[in-house]
C-alpha cells in the first residue's frame, strides 16, 4: 500500500462480552498487520484476552483500561443498564483524547455503543461502527428501531404471531413479533432509558463508516442495501474474523485457556471417522432449560450419532440422571469452555447444533460443517433464517425460548439423516467455506479492509 500506515492510530472499544471483543481483537490484528497504531479501550476484567496480542506487538498495539461504572439498574433490560453505563466514559476518553501526544483520527466502535458518534463529534474524528453480527440482521434491526412507534401501533393486541413483513428489504424477509428482540417487543415511547438506547442505534446509520465481520459470497445483496441504507459506500465486509489456518495456537486459544479436559477431548475426536461426531453448543449466554435439556438428551440416546455436548448446568438444566454414563461409548459432555474453531475444524465434525449466534456461524461456515439452528434471542432468529432459507447449509432444529422444545423422535432422525450421505447442505456448506477462505486470501474482504486503511491513512 503508498499510503504510510504507521503514524496512523485508531482507539478501537468493543462492548464488554466475549461475544463482541473476540472478533473485536480479531479485527485488530488485522489492522497491526498493516501498520497501523492500535489502542484498545477495555474492561480491566477483559486485559487476559488483550494481552497475548500485545506480546506480538508491543510497540504498535496498547491498551486503555477502565473500570465498568456503577449506576442504577433501568427497570426494563439489563442491556440498557450497561449501554447507559458506557455513556459515563464519555469525559474520561475525552481527558485522555486530550492528554495524548499523538490522539487517534478516528474511533471504531461496537454497534451498540450509538453514542460514540456524539463523542466523535466532539473530538473532530470520523467514527467507525463495527459489527460483530451481520448485515442481513442489522439491516432488519435498523428498520425495525426506524418504525417501533408504527409497528407497535399496528401490533396494539402485542399478538406473539403478529407477521411482520419487511418489504424494504431485500427478499422481504418475515418473521413473526415473538421473533423480534424483547427489548424492541418491550419498548416504551417517551421514556428516557429506551429512548436513549434508540437514538444509540439509529446514530449508527449516521456514522462517518460501519465495517461488517461478514463477507460478499455470503451477504452482498445486504451490505449493497445497507450502502444504499445510509446513503454512502464507506460499508465494508471485512470478514471472518478469525485466526489464520496456520496459527494453531491462535485457533485453541481463542476466547479462553486451554484446560485439562482438551486432550482427552481431540485423542478422543482423533478415533472417530470424518464427519460422524455433532458438537452441541448454545454460546456463553443461553442455559437450555429442563424441558429443552431433556428433549435434546433423549434425541442424542435415539440417534446413532458420536457428540460433544457442552452444558451450563444450573437449577433449571441438569443432565437427566445417569445420562453421562449411558452415552459414555458414544459421547462427551463438556461443562468447561472448550476451544471451538479447533473442534468444529477437526475433520470428525459433521453437524454443529447451534444457537445461531453469530461468530459461531462464521466459525461454523469456516469450518465447513452443516448446521442444526436453534435461536434462541436477539439476532438469532434472522442468522438462522440466513442460514436455512437462502444460504441452504443448514436446517432447523427448534425455535424460540424456554418454552418451545423439539420433537425428541424428529430430531434424533434429523441428526442421524444429516451425517448420512451427500446431503446438500453438507455440499452448499463445502462451497461457502471456500468462499470464506477467498474473500480473506487476498479477495474481497482483504480488499475491503484495505480500502479501509487507506481512506483512514490519509486522515
Amino acid at each position: 500500500m503508498s499510503t504510510p500506515t504507521s503514524n496512523t492510530h485508531l482507539l478501537l472499544y468493543s462492548f464488554p462480552g466475549a461475544g463482541h471483543i473476540i472478533p473485536l481483537l480479531d479485527l485488530t490484528q488485522h489492522l497491526l498487520r498493516r501498520g497501523l497504531t492500535i489502542t484498545v479501550m477495555i474492561t480491566a476484567a477483559d486485559t487476559h484476552l488483550l494481552n497475548p496480542l500485545i506480546s506480538l506487538h508491543p510497540s504498535s498495539l496498547h491498551k486503555l483500561i477502565y473500570n465498568e461504572p456503577e449506576i442504577t439498574p433501568s427497570p426494563h433490560h439489563p442491556l440498557i443498564t450497561k449501554v447507559i453505563s458506557t455513556q459515563k466514559l464519555f469525559d474520561f476518553i475525552v481527558q485522555w483524547f486530550q492528554s495524548h501526544p499523538s490522539p487517534p483520527v478516528a474511533i471504531v466502535s461496537d454497534f451498540l455503543l450509538g453514542w460514540t458518534s456524539e463523542l466523535a463529534s466532539r473530538l473532530g474524528i470520523r467514527r467507525v461502527v463495527f459489527s460483530p453480527s451481520g448485515a442481513f440482521s442489522s439491516s432488519i434491526i435498523h428498520t425495525l428501531w426506524q418504525s417501533i412507534d408504527e409497528i407497535k401501533a399496528r401490533n396494539h393486541n402485542r399478538d406473539d404471531n403478529f407477521l411482520l413483513a419487511l418489504q424494504e428489504i431485500p427478499n422481504s424477509p418475515e418473521f413473526p413479533w415473538r421473533h423480534v428482540p424483547v427489548i424492541m417487543r418491550d419498548y416504551i415511547k417517551g421514556d428516557q432509558d429506551f429512548e436513549s438506547f434508540r437514538t444509540g442505534m439509529l446514530a449508527n446509520m449516521t456514522s462517518w463508516g460501519i465495517m461488517y465481520n461478514t463477507f460478499e459470497n455470503l451477504e452482498g445483496v445486504y451490505i449493497d442495501y445497507m450502502k444504499k441504507y445510509v446513503g454512502h459506500n464507506t460499508v465494508w465486509a471485512v470478514g471472518p474474523l478469525l485466526p489464520e489456518k496456520d496459527d494453531p495456537v491462535a485457533i485453541m486459544k481463542r476466547g479462553g485457556s486451554s484446560g485439562s479436559l482438551l486432550d482427552h477431548l481431540f485423542t478422543w475426536l482423533d478415533e472417530k471417522v470424518d464427519e460422524s461426531v455433532v458438537y452441541i453448543c448454545f454460546g456463553s449466554q443461553v442455559v437450555l432449560s429442563e424441558r429443552q435439556m431433556h428433549a435434546l438428551t433423549g434425541s442424542l440416546e435415539r440417534s446413532t450419532v458420536g457428540f460433544i455436548l457442552c452444558v451450563k448446568e444450573s437449577g433449571s438444566s441438569s443432565l437427566p440422571v445417569g445420562f453421562e454414563d449411558r452415552m459414555a461409548n458414544r459421547g462427551l459432555v463438556v461443562k468447561d469452555w472448550v476451544p471451538q474453531l479447533a473442534i468444529l475444524r477437526h475433520p470428525a465434525v459433521g453437524l454443529f447444533i447451534t444457537h445461531c449466534g453469530w461468530n459461531s456461524i462464521l466459525e461454523g461456515i469456516a469450518s465447513g460443517v452443516m448446521m442444526l439452528t436453534w435461536p434462541m434471542i436477539a439476532d438469532q432468529f434472522a442468522n438462522a433464517a440466513l442460514l436455512v432459507d437462502e444460504m441452504g447449509v443448514g436446517k432447523r432444529a427448534c425455535e424460540g425460548g424456554p418454552e418451545s422444545v423439539p420433537d425428541v423422535v424428529e430430531l434424533a432422525q434429523l441428526m442421524d439423516e444429516s451425517l448420512s450421505g451427500n446431503r446438500p447442505e453438507r455440499v452448499k456448506i463445502k462451497e461457502l467455506k471456500r468462499a470464506a477462505t477467498k474473500a480473506v486470501k487476498q479477495g474481497t474482504s482483504t480488499r475491503d479492509l484495505d480500502v479501509f486503511v487507506e481512506l483512514i491513512s490519509e486522515m
